[in-house]
């Protein structure tokens, strides 16, 4: 491996969880990357931690979400500018550089990874907001843990917090911070070579020292300071540590593979980033732009974020507080906000896990119906992936699957692995398991509502029902199928019309000797329950349920047993009972052995072409005949989508449909009669037999073509009258 390849192995964490985030390199403001994070310990500052208790805030973070009622949506009123007194910044250009300037090289490793951040590293230059946000947040967090540790520190009770200026006139973008600052070998270490962060030996003195939170305040060293020099042609760095008498420095480069280092006076404790923007990204001085980056990406940073002096983080993220202290208002208002909406949530589900994956989730099945668009395959999901507060991506499409695209809500979890950009998820083990792990949880939490909350249950399944049918189509694990196929709802044969019973329901139920579950599919119950395949599971007195759309055949088809029992079409039971007719011994009523076996090879000459084969039944009472293939449901969709393509030949050749014959039927003895006395109308009749049963099967997709045959052997029939 080059040394390159090596450094930026080094400086990969085993979790990126807010990789590439360096302030200043963000190392010395961060921990070392061989940790892990413990999401918890590091949110209690801000909120009520998992465990119910509250922790002292150093500041204060209120919760003030625009009202998305009705009232929101009359015209605003005109913003009133800000009173001077409620503008706080702390940029205020004060530094003075003394004394000569040290001119140190780069590491070669950074030079070149320099050279990529420049050119290629990021999808999009406006990242560098989001990366050094990320890292001046680290320098706060560290500074607050090191204060509460014993270690002296210069104005420990400081405010902390993350200032940002744009001037478009001088086109420079700043970001200050209240951290930890840097030492002037902090400094070189951090900002002039790769995988070096300082934080390894911070933690190893955490180790020594016992601590019961070492994990807390733990970053990685990435890249993130480094994508500065994709917008800007020179990058100043003002910091000065917080340790006591510790004197201010200038750190400045042009990102060419030096860099300048002199002491500086009025340097404020924590570190100052200027970026001296390039003329085509010049973008990034005004203000507005600046502002919708930090919406997008990090609004829901713990600590205060100024711009220009306004706050403009003012939003909890909510999905970090413990769930019984937040109320249903506070729902309704942060799913108005992160969704875009104006109604309220149908259901919430809000949960955090730390085994097997520290996992923060809040999710919201939206109370409207879904629209034509979301209904769409290409629709994306609504669920945003975080990464301590930090957004990752818009959606969450590497963990929420697509038949989940109605949710709407956020997926928090620093345990992600993500490459250099922070932009793309590695297709990974750990990733698998983390979607594993969210969708159970939906399912588990939509079944619950089902059995707790059963009209609304019923009112979701109605709306959204599509939904779950696409989930055990698409998902790949049995299990995960098996998990959704508790939220299907069928009617059956021994319900009421409109009442809809779950499988498991069914399968309480089930005769003793019963294996399988038995469906029926048919366009509505009336006709179903004339379907001649009903009959002989109707005289066993054995529960079938009815499938009125067309892609619920195929659901089944996919799901293929649940609960261990077989999913069985009646067709197909029909096709698969064993039955011996008997030529010797016909029942009573129906046709005699020679009139039966004369008919059975009429019968097969006169269809050949179209029925596979010709056989006698008693399992139909009230009608004279049907047809059955192999695989019925299966056919079926197969004539749907290609029968237009082949000619009837070559379709009947494919399907290779049985024709059965009720032995008793007063059609069928009638045909007897009637292939000796009128063999012309015999066979039109014995041809509209067979069109019928094939309409009946589902495998006739336009009746139209046996119009003609129909009109021809009417006015053969009347002929006779």
């Amino acid at each position: 491996m080059s040394a390159l390849g090596r450094a930026v192995a080094l400086s990969w964490p085993r979790r990126l969880l807010i990789s590439q985030r360096t302030l200043t390199g963000r190392s010395a403001l961060c921990f070392n990357h061989d940790q892990e994070w413990n999401q918890s310990s590091r949110t209690s500052a801000f909120c009520s931690s998992s465990h119910g208790h509250q922790t002292a805030q150093p500041f204060s973070f209120s919760y003030s979400i625009r009202n998305y009622s009705s009232a929101a949506k009359e015209e605003p009123e005109p913003a009133e500018p800000p009173k001077v007194e409620d503008i706080h910044n702390i940029i205020k250009n004060e530094e003075t550089v003394k004394g000569n300037a040290e001119k140190l090289e780069f590491q070669a490793e950074t030079r070149m990874l320099l050279d990529i951040v420049a050119k290629s590293l990021y999808s999009e230059s406006e990242i560098f907001v989001r990366e050094l946000i990320s890292n001046a947040s680290d320098a706060l967090e560290k500074f607050r843990y090191l204060s509460k540790t014993g270690e002296n520190l210069t104005e420990a009770s400081r405010p902390l917090e993350i200032h940002l200026a744009t001037d478009k006139q001088s086109r420079t973008f700043t970001i200050q911070d209240t951290g930890v600052g840097m030492t002037r070998d902090e400094m070189i270490e951090n900002l002039g070579t790769i995988a070096k962060s300082g934080t390894k030996a911070f933690l190893e003195k955490v180790k020594e020292a016992r601590s019961t939170d070492p994990n807390s305040m733990i970053g990685q060293f990435g890249v993130g300071f480094y994508s500065s020099f994709m917008v800007a042609n020179k990058v100043d760095v003002y910091s000065k540590s917080s340790q006591e008498n510790a004197p201010g420095y200038k750190w400045t480069s042009d990102g060419s593979g030096t860099y300048e280092l002199q002491e500086a006076d009025g340097v404020k404790e924590g570190t100052k980033i200027v970026l001296h923007l390039k003329t085509d990204h010049r973008q990034f001085s005004d203000e507005e732009t600046v502002l919708s980056i930090i919406k997008k990406y990090s609004n829901f940073v713990g600590n205060p974020i100024f711009l220009n002096g306004q706050q403009i983080n003012t939003v909890q993220a909510l999905w970090l507080m413990d769930p019984k202290s937040v109320t249903a208002d506070m729902h309704d208002e942060f799913y108005n906000f992160i969704g875009g909406s104006y109604d309220r949530p149908r259901f919430t589900l809000h949960f955090s896990t730390d085994v097997p994956l520290s996992l923060r989730c809040v999710l919201y099945v939206p109370d409207g119906k879904p629209g034509l668009f979301e209904m769409s395959k290409e629709a994306k999901v609504g669920v945003g992936l975080y990464s301590r507060k930090v957004m990752i991506k818009t959606k969450a499409d590497n963990i929420i699957p697509s038949w989940l695209r109605f949710l709407k809500g956020v997926v928090d979890s620093e345990d992600i692995p993500l490459n250099l950009s922070r932009e793309l998820l590695q297709d990974s083990a750990l990733i698998r398991k983390l979607r594993t792990v969210v969708v159970n949880r939906v399912i588990r939490f939509l079944h619950d509502r089902s059995q707790k909350e059963a009209e609304s249950f019923m009112k979701f399944y109605n709306d959204y029902g599509i939904f779950v049918k696409e989930g055990i189509i698409t998902e790949v694990e049995q299990v995960i199928k098996e998990d959704i196929a508790k939220l299907l709802r069928f009617e059956s044969s021994t319900k009421a019309p409109g009442e809809l019973v779950s499988l498991p329901e069914y399968i309480s139920r089930m005769q003793p000797a019963q294996k399988d579950v038995y469906y029926l599919a048919a366009p509505s119950r009336s006709l179903a329950e004339r379907s001649p395949y009903l009959e002989a599971l109707k005289e066993k007195n054995v529960e079938v349920l009815y499938c009125f759309q067309p892609y619920d055949e195929m659901v089944l088809i996919q799901l293929r047993q649940f609960d261990r029992k077989p999913l069985t079409s009646v067709e197909k039971e029909m096709r698969q009972m064993k039955e011996n007719v008997d030529m010797d011994s016909l029942p009573l009523g129906s046709l005699s052995k020679s009139e039966a076996e004369g008919l059975l090879l009429w019968l097969q000459h006169n269809l050949k072409g179209r029925a596979h084969s010709v056989k006698f039944t008693q399992k139909l009472e009230n009608h004279p005949c049907v047809v059955t293939v192999e695989e019925m449901a299966a056919a079926r969709h197969f004539i749907r989508t290609q029968s237009a393509q082949m000619t009837p030949e070559v379709r009947y050749s494919l399907l290779q449909p049985q024709f059965e014959v009720s032995v008793k039927h007063p059609l069928i003895k009638k045909l007897s009669t009637l292939k000796d006395s009128e063999p012309d109308l015999a066979k039109l009749l014995a041809e509209q037999l067979f069109s019928n049963a094939m309409v009946i099967a589902g495998l006739e997709e336009d009746p139209r073509t046996i119009i003609g045959s129909l009109t021809e052997l009417l006015t053969k029939a009347f002929e006779k009258v």
